[in-house]
């Protein structure tokens, strides 16, 4: 495969990230067993996700620089890695086989694209900027935490799906 078709393809993965990552939701409540014990363990895990995510927004100024303050000062992608720590969790409260291993690959698939979109797109926006950052030669910002930037970066709605995702699997509980 040549160097821009793969690129292509990247980008195209990672713009179906998120109408992809719905039909997998819709799929995988479709497919959970929760239990209370995998509920309770599940929701746990996927709210230290969501911390992860609101608090990585809070410091993030999206498209105007690169962020190094908050969790940026420890890891590239916070967003993605707290992502990461709320999929874990939704698959630990699905209670199901069949939901970890499409949601482990549909994670590895559409979020190692769109790390990579992203990382492209820095280097094109920021120059050196953001393999200095990579390489961790690029000092950190002292930023505090914003609640408003936070809402700015709509974060809100990462929350509001994951209750919503524990709302269902709670329902699916009961019935």
């Amino acid at each position: 495969m040549t160097e821009q078709r793969r690129r292509t393809l990247v980008e195209r993965i990672a713009r179906l990230r998120v109408p992809a990552g719905f039909l997998v939701g819709i799929a995988a409540l479709a497919l959970a067993s929760p239990t209370r014990t995998s509920l309770l363990w599940g929701g746990a895990i996927a709210c230290v996700g969501e911390g992860l995510r609101i608090w990585a927004a809070g410091h993030l100024e999206k498209s105007r620089e690169v962020t190094t303050s908050g969790p940026y000062r420890y890891m590239r992608h916070p967003l993605y890695v707290g992502s990461a720590i709320m999929a874990a969790g939704f698959i630990v409260a699905a209670n199901s086989l069949v939901v970890a291993i499409v949601g482990v690959v549909y994670f590895v698939v559409a979020y190692g694209s769109a790390i990579r979109r992203e990382e492209a797109f820095l280097t094109a926006e920021f120059g050196a900027a953001y393999p200095d950052y990579k390489a961790g030669r690029l000092g950190s910002v002292a930023r505090t935490f914003s609640l408003e930037r936070a809402l700015r970066n709509r974060e809100y709605r990462a929350a509001a799906g994951l209750l919503a995702a524990l709302g269902i699997l709670a329902c699916r509980l009961l019935l």
